[in-house]
């Protein structure tokens, strides 16, 4: 979940962004398969770069993120208890966001004059297959396969209120390696999130999120699995300026309905340095 996705910002901005999450939970998996009371501790530490610019009169900008994970997994598989130990670089993000309306391409001083108004977006995420992936193991860091998620966006301030949503979708390539030589194919995913938050003065603001995804059947070999996904995450994100150029964002998220995957309870850290090119 990530709020103030879609609002505007000057162009020639500049973020890095340093993050570290801890998720911890239960793992709901396919019913038929022989494996129970899954559960894991996963700890992320990412970093990141976005830059901002113009294009036809509009401001869009660029974004790239590379994780590293390590997570400790717990489970019984036919009645016999287990666990594995999972370390290593994760999949590469990149994003691509353009304002549509209500985002002129502004300098930082022309942004600063101006009051905030409403701002649609689009975007693209795009997942890169670069991670640590073992064909070996069921369980990896990496998902050897590519991911899309073409999304809209609407943010709209309510003087020091803003709320705001987006729907999306997230597409698969196909996993021609999986588990023992086989291919793994997912069906397409729909996600949606809203936001509703208080700003008290440029970066100190809060707000309350909810994230609801659906679909996502796997399916092996052309087989289907048991394991269509429909989970309902809630949380809150803290916003608070530390100096002129960097701020930190502090998140705690909980899922609130989970049919299959991960319910985890996740709290998040990040520290954010920003500069304006000149």
């Amino acid at each position: 979940m990530e709020p103030r996705a879609y609002s505007a910002v000057p162009v020639g901005t500049n973020f890095v962004v340093a993050n570290y999450a801890r998720s911890t939970g239960g793992v709901s998996l396919d019913p038929t398969l022989p494996i129970t009371d899954v559960n894991a501790k996963i700890n992320t530490f990412l970093l990141g770069y976005s830059h901002s610019f113009g294009i036809a009169g509009h401001v869009a900008s660029i974004a790239a993120a590379v994780p590293y994970s390590n997570a400790d997994i717990t489970g019984n598989v036919q009645g016999v208890p287990g666990n594995a130990w999972r370390s290593g670089l994760g999949d590469a993000n990149f994003r691509v966001v353009v304002n549509l309306l209500g985002g002129p391409a502004l300098t930082p001083e022309e942004f600063a004059r101006r009051p905030p108004t409403t701002t649609l977006g689009a975007s693209l995420t795009v997942i890169a297959p670069t991670g640590q992936y073992v064909p070996s193991r069921v369980i990896n860091v990496g998902s050897n396969r590519w991911s899309f998620k073409p999304e809209l966006g609407l943010s709209h301030p309510f003087g020091d209120w803003f709320v705001e949503g987006s729907a999306g979708v997230w597409l698969f390539t196909d996993n021609d390696d999986f588990f023992g030589g086989h291919q793994r194919s997912q069906a397409p995913m729909p996600v949606f999130q809203w936001h509703g938050g208080y700003t008290w003065r440029p970066g100190l603001w809060l707000a309350a999120d909810m994230t609801y995804f659906a679909g996502g059947r796997t399916s092996i070999n052309g087989v289907e699995d048991q394991d269509l996904q429909r989970s309902l995450r809630y949380g809150l994100t803290l916003s608070v300026p530390l100096a002129a150029q960097w701020s930190a964002k502090l998140a705690w998220s909980s899922g609130l309905i989970t049919r299959v995957g991960g319910n985890f309870q996740t709290v998040s850290l990040s520290l954010q340095y920003r500069w304006f090119n000149h």
